[in-house]
């Protein structure tokens, strides 16, 4: 049976009803679903469950992602592993201690980063918009990358390309929807709700991805490991954010499949409300479903499984030395 991505919106409980998920409602609706058939749950209601429940999961390898009042990633339960290798966490912590191969991993993070937010200007540009002077700055800060050697010097270049493609937004977007700064905790409009909830997708697909490798989550190389957030996620996560999270954006502000009318303001901050969170899930599940044709590995392979063929090179170049090919949107 195929696994997928599945979303739970309603308040409720969540139990094991034998081999089978159990979904019982406050609006005292029942519900059940073949754990087997989920990849990765997310939980976006008040969601109450116990052991019992864990332990179905964790028996089936599910991992679950959990979303707090009003859709703020709270955290994420792994369960055990399937693919186990203390050498693979060996060579991954040895590649962060030893300065020279981080930067060279950090480098090859950054610049495609860089790439893919410079391909989505171009991709704009040659239509009806004129972003030269920031198509030249991503590209300068791309080249800069390779004259670094110091990782925080390096987030410093990502940040001014970042800074220097956000400002092109406004002309992207349909009115009234503007990014004008990127604000968030909370976002300021309803484009910064927008880009904070699809960034949260982004970097839970990446956990995801990481899961199911031998990869220690905890150890990036551009983020430094801390105790809040899984670090190699966001490194993975800043790669995909251009292909993943600001195509969904853009796609669902111009097509005018989101409104204004699909937010609400509260406690000074604007936030996605369940309609809106509906429609842009929806937007997003269908692109990580999308395919193209993969030129290395010659055949068609979905969003999603980019995502994961990119933290398998992570993995051999961690192994074995052969290149790290991080996704650089060639389509």
């Amino acid at each position: 049976m195929p696994q997928d991505n599945h979303h739970i919106f309603a308040d409720g409980e969540l139990s094991r009803s034998e081999d089978t998920l159990r979904i019982d409602t406050l609006d005292g609706e029942t519900k059940y679903l073949p754990v087997e058939s989920i990849g990765t749950l997310y939980l976006h209601g008040q969601i109450d469950f116990n052991t019992r429940t864990l332990g179905l999961l964790n028996e089936h390898g599910t991992v679950v992602h959990v979303f707090g009042w009003k859709d703020y990633y709270k955290g994420s339960y792994l369960p055990k592993r399937q693919h186990k290798s203390g050498n693979t966490v060996v060579e991954q912590v040895r590649a962060y201690d030893d300065q020279k191969r981080r930067m060279g991993i950090a480098r090859k993070i950054i610049q495609a980063s860089i790439h893919n937010m410079r391909t989505n200007l171009k991709y704009y540009h040659t239509r009806q918009y004129h972003f030269d002077t920031a198509i030249r700055t991503l590209e300068e800060q791309r080249e800069q990358a390779n004259e670094i050697n110091d990782i925080q010097k390096l987030r410093g270049v990502e940040a001014t390309a970042r800074k220097a493609y956000y400002r092109c937004f406004d002309e992207i977007l349909r009115e009234p929807f503007e990014l004008t700064r990127r604000e968030y905790n909370p976002p300021s409009n309803e484009t910064n709700a927008l880009v904070s909830f699809l960034n949260a997708m982004v970097y839970t697909t990446c956990v995801s991805a990481i899961r199911n490798t031998a990869l220690d989550p905890t150890i990036g190389y551009v983020h430094e490991p801390g105790d809040r957030r899984f670090t190699l996620s966001l490194d993975i996560a800043d790669i995909f954010k251009p292909i993943l999270a600001d195509r969904v954006l853009f796609r669902v502000i111009n097509r005018q499949q989101v409104t204004t009318a699909d937010f609400e303001r509260e406690l000074d901050g604007c936030l996605l409300n369940e309609d809106g969170r509906l429609t842009v899930l929806e937007a997003y599940e269908e692109t990580l479903d999308e395919t193209v044709e993969h030129p290395r590995l010659k055949r068609k392979v979905s969003y999603k499984t980019l995502v994961q063929t990119d933290v398998y090179s992570l993995k051999k170049h961690l192994l074995t030395g052969e290149p790290y090919r991080p996704t650089e949107r060639w389509w």
